[in-house]
């Protein structure tokens, strides 16, 4: 465990999971939030469990935003996987190598982390919460020495064709430069490249982009060669990567510890990167 000192804003402490019940309630929030709630199609076991679980859980920190007024006992109301090379090495390598050759991130140098698993409870899915989870990735990236995050967002539906505008927008003017420029595996490649630039409508292209995917493009990030279709999350999936030192300047106070500014924006957020 990488562990950084807490962080307490009102009602709600962030902080790593410290015990195994910790964790699974950050679980069984997930099932919540990606089964019950967006609709994807669980495994039989996760069903059963009602509980989010897979072998990535078992060597990785688990972010939790832990609130404090739900009946005098903290509850899991937010949560984050982070997935280190160290991690890595123990569970065989990255989940986003599940869509994506991440070869190139691993030999660029550097400590690198991959985030994932990310959720809030509908209840909290506010300003407060958001400013909460993006300072714990900021403690977790200062304590690490973090040089680069990357992991899946997603748009929703499995029709690159119906994404032509804003997929293409992305591989136009985002696309990550080649030595850092992760590509989705063969057998699961979709071409980002549907019109040419010309064609695209740059208005149009950032209307149609998901909120997580544009606070991450505010930030610098890059995005890998190819979209992956998630069928069992009904999702058209892109691979964003951030490199810390490109970070914008408007973003980069958000990565020092004991920063209490008001932020402009709420953080961005990689989605769940569910099995």
């Amino acid at each position: 465990m990488s562990a950084f000192t807490p962080i307490t804003a009102g009602n709600q402490i962030i902080r790593l999971a410290e015990s195994d019940a910790e964790i699974e309630a950050a679980q069984r929030l997930r099932y919540r939030v990606f089964y019950e709630k967006m609709g994807a199609l669980p495994l039989p076991r996760t069903m059963a469990e009602k509980c989010d679980i897979n072998e990535f859980d078992d060597a990785c920190d688990h972010l939790v935003v832990l609130d404090l007024a739900q009946g005098g006992r903290p509850t899991v109301v937010g949560t984050y996987r982070f997935i280190l090379s160290s991690h890595a090495e123990q569970l065989g390598g990255f989940y986003s190598a599940h869509e994506y050759d991440v070869a190139p991130l691993q030999t660029n140098g550097g400590q690198i982390m991959e985030l994932g698993r990310s959720c809030v409870a509908a209840d909290f899915r506010n300003r407060s919460t958001m400013q909460l989870l993006w300072r714990g990735i900021a403690a977790y990236v200062s304590t690490n020495d973090i040089d680069l995050m990357f992991g899946c967002a997603s748009f929703p539906g499995t029709s690159p064709h119906d994404l032509a505008q804003p997929l293409s927008y992305l591989h136009h003017n985002h696309l990550a430069l080649e030595h850092l420029r992760a590509r989705a595996l063969e057998d699961r490649y979709s071409s980002m490249h549907l019109q040419p630039s010309a064609d695209v409508d740059r208005r149009q292209a950032l209307s149609l982009l998901p909120p997580l995917i544009k606070g991450y493009l505010r930030a610098g990030a890059f995005v890998g060669d190819g979209a992956v279709i998630d069928r069992q999350f009904n999702t058209t999936d892109v691979c964003i990567i951030v490199k810390t030192d490109l970070v914008t300047s408007r973003y980069a106070k958000h990565y020092e510890l004991g920063d209490n500014k008001p932020m402009t924006q709420a953080p961005p957020s990689l989605r769940r990167q569910a099995s």
